[in-house]
């Protein structure tokens, strides 16, 4: 494992186990790695009963055939309950630590608005749903059980290399004119098979590692383009675009299924040195035992017992090579957390030379405000406004001028630039996009969100009527997915409602009344003047209609601005 890798590891394991959790965690790993050496325990009390017991069937001892037996039998039951706690446990801490993980990462995700900023500044971050829902569950499912298959396995090695040891006596071995006597040579033999097949699996299986990464990410995007499909459905059957979707679809399955038929064939060589080296190691200590035993140095029941524990050993020693495909799971797994991780870290370190602060009076004011685009292009330079409190301002200009990208800076989430922006002291304000998001949950939810709290019934319900949505107030208790359900102007009508409900000092639209007609875009901002008389609305559109809504124009082109009131006639 390369260096950058294991630190990666490393970054992604410490922090469950130095956490607030950390006594219980720990409480619940020890109790997992207690039973799981009392099972170890276990199975040298067996392999010393296999000695025992083949013992007395060479001797045709009847009278201890059903002892022994019983005795198999309490060992076993011991077992089997101690290895479904064992089990039972780890999974327990695989829920707690996938539960403080997920959360962790949901946190990161959200704060700072760092959702947004990875596909502002990392468009390559792909997939971060799928690093958080499933990424970091097998991350947790498979450090556990490779963790504890290590501790098991070396606590096997430990006791059973003594058995081994002491039952394979010494072999002499001729070379030359020389004999060499060798103790304990089934243990060195068991080390030196394990170890040689150890290396030629990493061989044979080093590139499942980024054929797992691919298939992971090919697997996503595939999903990923069949949830936009649901998404647009409507604008794709607009546009009669299932053949160009079809085309898409295929272009990203034969991905998926190119990656995978490369998976399969190096699985496929990965099984098959798999599964020969575990049926060569059946024989291999019979034929080296069996030298010994018809030389009558040990009995039937030595020869068992040496077998069995030969094979404890080699499975100790074959951890790596039977748990490979696992560990380079893990790896790529690993890898694309470690990548999520830092990019999330990136974006949050960002910092803006915009300073966003509250200001002792009740207009907003920018101060020498410059706004860029992320390679650096300039946008706006030097904007010093006042923006008195009730302003009713239209901000104009041509497609690409920034006009949205204004109300980004305005709402504090658009990084690029310099100057100051002061907002009034302690000011509500409300930014409405063109297409309104509309949470999933309740109709209630949608028009209280982002609040939590929802207003009285029969407020909600005036408001719907006030924006022409009457007939969805017996649907506030409904769960579905109504960004499908309404059209894109019924939506635009529900953000003015939700509006209504939240009742803001600061409103921004940006062309929140394109899909609407005219008569009705006038009723909605006429609404907004008579229920919120002192509120300030900034909105950003093209159609002239709109000049006889707002008072001012801020106008940007070309890196400049103009700021002017709109004449209108008495």
């Amino acid at each position: 494992m390369k260096f950058p890798l294991a630190r990666g590891f490393w970054h992604l394991f410490k922090g469950y186990w130095s956490s607030p959790e950390k006594w219980k965690a720990r409480g619940l790993l020890t109790s997992v790695i207690a039973l799981n050496l009392i099972m170890v325990y276990l199975l040298v009390r067996i392999n010393d009963w296999y000695r025992v017991f083949y013992d007395a069937l060479q001797a045709y001892d009847w009278a201890s055939f059903w002892p022994l037996i019983g005795e198999f039998t309490g060992l076993a039951f011991i077992y089997i309950v101690i290895a479904v706690y064992a089990v039972y446990l780890r999974q327990m801490l695989t829920i707690n630590w996938r539960t403080w993980m997920t959360e962790q990462y949901l946190a990161r995700w959200m704060h700072g608005q760092v959702y947004y900023r990875l596909q502002v500044l990392r468009s390559d971050t792909d997939n971060p749903d799928q690093r958080i829902s499933e990424d970091i569950n097998q991350f947790v499912s498979l450090t556990l059980t490779l963790l504890i298959g290590i501790l098991k396995q070396l606590t096997t090695l430990g006791a059973f290399a003594v058995v081994l040891w002491n039952l394979s006596g010494a072999i002499t071995v001729p070379v030359g004119g020389t004999e060499f006597t060798i103790y304990g040579y089934m243990f060195w033999l068991s080390l030196l098979y394990s170890g040689l097949g150890t290396y030629f699996v990493h061989v044979v299986g080093k590139k499942l590692i980024r054929l797992n990464f691919d298939q992971q990410r090919y697997e996503a995007d595939f999903r990923f383009s069949m949830m936009r499909v649901r998404e647009n459905s409507e604008s794709i059957a607009f546009y009669r675009g299932e053949m160009a979707e079809g085309v898409g679809f295929k272009e990203r399955f034969a991905n998926v299924i190119k990656n995978y038929w490369g998976l399969m064939r190096r699985t496929k060589l990965l099984n098959f040195y798999v599964n020969g080296y575990g049926q060569l190691a059946i024989i291999f200590p019979l034929i080296m035992a069996a030298p010994r035993y018809y030389a009558g140095e040990m009995a039937l029941g030595g020869l068992m017992q040496t077998i069995s524990a030969f094979g404890r050993v080699q499975d100790a020693l074959s951890f790596f090579v039977d748990s490979y495909g696992s560990i380079a799971e893990l790896a790529a797994v690993i890898q694309r957390l470690s990548g999520f991780t830092e990019h999330m870290e990136e974006s949050a370190r960002v910092t803006s030379n915009i300073v966003h602060r509250e200001g002792t009076g009740d207009a907003l004011a920018l101060h020498n405000l410059s706004i860029a685009l992320p390679d650096g292009a300039p946008l706006l330079t030097a904007c010093t406004l006042t923006l008195p409190h009730g302003s009713r301002i239209l901000v104009t200009g041509a497609s690409g001028a920034g006009k949205s990208t204004l109300l980004r800076t305005l709402a504090g989430i658009w990084p690029y630039g310099s100057g100051t922006v002061e907002m009034p002291q302690d000011s509500s304000r409300l930014f409405l996009p063109q297409r309104p998001y509309l949470v999933l949950g309740t109709l209630r939810r949608a028009l209280s969100y982002p609040r939590t709290a929802t207003a009285p019934d029969t407020e909600i319900t005036r408001v719907l009527g006030l924006v022409g949505l009457t007939h969805f107030s017996a649907r506030l208790d409904d769960a579905d997915d109504w960004s499908r359900i309404l059209s894109l102007g019924e939506q635009q009508r529900l953000a003015f409602a939700r509006i209504l409900l939240i009742r803001p000092d600061w409103i921004f639209l940006d062309e929140a009344t394109s899909a609407l007609d005219e008569a009705r875009e006038h009723a909605l901002y006429q609404l907004l003047y008579q229920e919120l008389p002192n509120a300030s609305i900034i909105s950003v559109g093209h159609r002239s209609t709109l000049f006889a809504l707002h008072d001012r124009e801020l106008h940007l082109s070309n890196q400049t601005y103009t700021y002017q009131e709109i004449p209108h006639e008495s």
